[in-house]
Parts: structure tokens; C-alpha cells; sequence
């Protein structure tokens, strides 16, 4: 699906979004990602099973206000022990299929909130 792009001056924002990838300012990612208005970093989870509580250390590790969690294709709910990081770190969640997380991403970054989205590319079959 292709997003509406708006340049909001130097921020990160997702241009568009399928089952094998992620285009953020004109650059293709084909693994899941931890991105934010300021960075992006491959993060190295295959799919909604991958998810941990530790690999959840890494965006506690931004510091951002709200994690928006792109389970993939289909929204999926994770166990409150794999969210246990974002709850003692503070920090406000919302789960959500991929796609929905990086509409959400964009309007917020475009707020500038400090937001940050944790996006799951599908396990390959």
C-alpha cells in the first residue's frame, strides 16, 4: 500500500509498506525495524512468534513516550509478560497490525511526538 508522503522537514516517515518491506525516505527495508523520527534500525525478529521481552529492550533503549507494535499482516496480541519492559519503563503501547502502525507512525512523528514504531515483517513460509 502506498502511503501520501509529506516532507516534514528531516524526519523519518514511511513512504509505503507490503508483506516483504518497508520504504522509509526513499530507502527499502526488508527486515522487521525499529524506527523513529530520528533513526531506524534493522531489528532481528522474524515475525510475531520472534517477539520477547528482551527484544523489547531495544526501543525501552529510545526512550520514546508511546510504542506503536506492528504485529505483521494481523493484529496479534502479545503475552503482559513479553510487554513487561514497556511497563516498567513507563512507556505508553498500542498493538496493531503493521500496516495501521505506520499511518499511525506518520501522523504522529508528523505531531511531533516521540513516538516510536516496532514493525514485524512475517516469518517467511
Amino acid at each position: 500500500m502506498k502511503l501520501n508522503r509529506e516532507i516534514i522537514s528531516d524526519l523519518l516517515l514511511i513512504a509505503s509498506y507490503d508483506a516483504t518491506s518497508f520504504t522509509i525516505n526513499g530507502q527499502r527495508h526488508e527486515s522487521s525495524l525499529i524506527l523513529t523520527p530520528e533513526s531506524v534500525q534493522d531489528w532481528p525478529l522474524r515475525g510475531f512468534a520472534a517477539l520477547t521481552a528482551e527484544s523489547l529492550e531495544a526501543v525501552c533503549a529510545l526512550k520514546p513516550a508511546l510504542v506503536l507494535i506492528g504485529t505483521g499482516a494481523r493484529q496479534h496480541f502479545p503475552a503482559p509478560a513479553i510487554l513487561r519492559p514497556l511497563i516498567e519503563a513507563r512507556i505508553g503501547f498500542e498493538i496493531m497490525d503493521s500496516g495501521s502502525a505506520c499511518r499511525t507512525y506518520n501522523l504522529l512523528a508528523g505531531e511531533g511526538r516521540k513516538v516510536a514504531a516496532a514493525l514485524l515483517l512475517e516469518a517467511s513460509v
